[in-house]
């Protein structure tokens, strides 16, 4: 790389709630709270190296910003990027690995808790005062299930798939997954959709995956089963999600994520106010530990590059 100052710009440096670090090569940084797809070109216009999370990064844009070397991506996923065009031309894309083996595991663990035991609707019903007008020391209006010895299924079996099963057994629950990858022990999909009191979802959103869970699928799982997703939205079919709540079909739903974030207009998950179901705002992988960890390797991803030594490279 020359001696002069590459020009670093961050486009949503709001995602990352902990602080960066300086790179350790001359430089000149920029950062902007958020980014709309519209001004990704002028405020781009001299960088060298982009920072991004979630701002789309389409080839309209990056044709009209040839001293583009760099897209450092803050995240894993990087469906927000033309990677296509970025090869074509000569772009670099890195992403973040395996930061979240850690909290993404907690909080599936933390939402199977809280399905399984009931701990909202008993929250809430305390919070409204019925506790209150019981005559006895205790009620049972809504069901309590143990998590051990109950039959967890994982839907894609990585990191952090093998994470969350690595800790579901220290529960003392069964593990059962599969993937598009072989591994011993592997079975298919509708062996986890038929046997699993808890079905979690760890894999990414491809073609071949989004909606991969909808109303056919619904009906062979348990009436009883719980499915957690903190992976990405667009891999259940929402509204046949919550028709499978409100029907029955199944006991209860745990979703990180949306098919659109944030859900400006409205989502059928959020509007549904059913009890069995709990929504976060895709936190699940923002623990400090994480987010220190991902800063960190999104300037040693950036330094490596720098050094002509590229690391975490995406590659399509």
């Amino acid at each position: 790389m020359s001696d002069k100052p590459l020009n670093i710009v961050f486009l949503d440096r709001a995602t990352i709630g902990v602080s960066v670090r300086k790179p350790k090569f001359p430089h000149t940084y920029k950062e902007y709270q958020e980014t709309s797809a519209d001004q990704v070109v002028e405020r781009l216009a001299d960088a060298a190296v982009a920072i991004i999370n979630k701002v789309p990064m389409r080839a309209p844009s990056l044709a009209k910003l040839p001293g583009l070397k760099l897209i450092a991506v803050a995240a894993t996923g990087t469906d927000c990027v033309d990677k296509a065009y970025c090869k074509a031309h000569g772009i670099t894309v890195s992403n973040i690995r395996n930061y979240a083996v850690n909290t993404v595991p907690e909080h599936t663990l933390a939402l199977i808790f809280a399905l399984r035991r009931s701990l909202v609707p008993y929250v809430l019903d305390v919070r409204h005062g019925k506790w209150q007008t019981i005559n006895q020391f205790c009620y049972f209006d809504h069901p309590i299930r143990d998590v051990t010895g109950s039959t967890l299924g994982v839907v894609g079996y990585g990191a952090l798939g093998k994470s969350v099963g690595a800790r579901a057994g220290a529960f003392g629950m069964k593990v059962i997954a599969t993937d598009v990858f072989d591994f011993p022990g592997k079975v298919d999909l509708d062996t986890i959709l038929g046997q699993s009191d808890i079905i979690t979802l760890h894999c990414p959103l491809t073609d071949e995956t989004r909606n991969m869970i909808g109303a056919a699928e619904f009906k062979k799982m348990k009436k009883d089963a719980i499915l957690i997703n903190t992976a990405r939205g667009g891999l259940v079919d929402e509204k046949a999600l919550v028709a499978a709540l409100k029907g029955g079909e199944i006991g209860g739903a745990g979703f990180d994520v949306l098919s659109v974030e944030p859900p400006k207009n409205g989502n059928v998950l959020i509007e549904a106010n059913l009890p069995n179901l709990i929504v976060t705002p895709h936190v699940a992988w923002a623990s400090v530990e994480a987010m220190t960890a991902l800063a960190n390797q999104l300037v040693d991803n950036i330094e490596a590059w720098v050094a002509g030594k590229p690391q975490n490279v995406v590659l399509e």
